[in-house]
């Protein structure tokens, strides 16, 4: 139904997108400000973290899309502007600047940061350079904005497709960072998603919802739930069709469309783990309800025990039956069977919540693959779900014990 292309956030039809260097990073080769801008007025809805302590540019956007109506992501990183005096000051202030270069309205720009908490934001590199980053703006600046808004990211996790409404071309594009911090409660890290489709206010804002509480909230990289995580979707409908007002065929298909792209970009940040070596999936099958199924499913993805066995390459089935047994869900412990699965194979280590013969060493040739499949049957229903995480090395200690500095 859809296709894979390039382009990410420009691939729709009137984005343009830019990512320069101002000044907030000290390395002067990593970009830390981008912005994403509309030809023409969207429809668009975010979903934002859970966390109390929420960054000052979270409190500024959710006041600038009561609306649902938006022009203009403008992001940056190095500095979360979070525990800040004067961040909400600050965060309106960047928007005020960048609407000026714009000759937009302030309140029709979505504003995020990412970067160190707690650490005073300077507006100077943003005066200083707002022109810059308005001139660079670019049909081809997706790659750009991307690694602007990185941290300790180590690839660049952008997306986008192309598929078909009413006989008209649609397409999804989309950027993300993520690489610690990661334990989204109906948020993201950041992600930002543009598109030409046409949708009304209200399906726009359910199908957000929907897509993220599927893709995003079931990554778990280290059970932290960052300050500062937002997802915001911008739909301007220049691809002329029909507009989406009902939960109808075309609605199932954008949602379709949206759900591969956020499930790439889930993926991406799941294995672009903080010192990761490994993804881990984690497929739950016949589950009561799918409720139970996300619980049990997020419960072992997030087990620094299971992690490390996974590092580790032990087939340590037991930290998986222990992480099930603290889960808030609802199963029968001895009907539960856990295989794992890799390219070079597949293997049954636990059948009805006990142990199960297997060789240690092909176990072991199993999970030496750098993307490994964890599969629980619970035999107890028809419902199911996925989780995505990774393993926890040392990297990931080294990389959080200097963060700072």
């Amino acid at each position: 139904m859809f296709k894979d292309i390039d382009g990410g956030v420009c691939a729709p039809l009137g984005f343009q997108a830019s990512g320069i260097h101002c000044g907030i990073r000290k390395n002067k080769s990593k970009k830390d400000l981008s912005l994403i801008v509309s030809d023409v007025m969207c429809h668009c809805a975010s979903t934002y973290t859970q966390n109390k302590v929420k960054g000052a540019p979270i409190y500024v956007t959710q006041q600038h899309l009561k609306n649902l109506e938006a022009k203009a992501i403008i992001c940056n990183s190095g500095n979360a502007n979070t525990c800040n005096p004067n961040g909400i000051e600050i965060a309106d202030q960047i928007c005020q600047l960048c609407g000026n270069e714009l000759h937009i309205d302030a309140n029709d720009i979505v504003v995020a940061s990412t970067g160190v908490i707690g650490q005073p934001l300077s507006l100077t590199p943003f005066q200083n350079h707002m022109s810059d980053l308005i001139n660079a703006l670019s049909t081809k600046g997706s790659q750009d904005a991307c690694e602007g808004i990185m941290t300790t990211d180590t690839v660049k996790k952008e997306y986008a497709v192309e598929f078909e409404l009413n006989g008209k071309t649609c397409h999804i594009g989309a950027i993300a960072k993520g690489s610690g911090m990661i334990h989204p409660n109906m948020a993201t890290m950041l992600a930002f998603v543009t598109s030409d489709v046409a949708i009304s206010k209200e399906m726009l804002n359910e199908v957000i919802h929907e897509v993220v509480d599927d893709t995003f909230n079931m990554v778990s990289v280290d059970g932290d739930t960052s300050t500062n995580d937002m997802l915001t979707l911008m739909c301007n409908g220049l691809a002329q069709n029909q507009e989406i007002t009902q939960k109808d065929e075309n609605y199932q298909c954008f949602k379709k469309a949206l759900m591969y792209i956020c499930t790439c970009l889930s993926q991406a940040i799941a294995k672009d783990g903080e010192g990761a070596t490994k993804l881990l999936t984690c497929n739950v099958l016949h589950a009561k309800t799918k409720k139970d199924a996300k619980i049990v499913a997020k419960s072992v993805i997030t087990s620094s025990l299971l992690k490390a066995a996974m590092f580790g390459e032990d087939a340590n089935w037991g930290r998986i039956l222990c992480a099930i047994g603290y889960s808030d869900a609802d199963y029968d412990i001895q009907k539960i069977d856990v295989d794992f699965k890799s390219k070079k194979g597949k293997i049954c280590v636990c059948q009805n919540g006990g142990g199960y013969p297997f060789s240690e060493e092909e176990a072991a040739q199993i999970l030496s693959e750098d993307e490994i499949e964890i599969i629980i049957d619970l035999h107890d229903g028809d419902d199911q779900a996925t989780a995505w995480g990774c393993d926890l090395t040392y990297d990931y200690v080294k990389i959080n014990g200097d963060y700072r500095t």
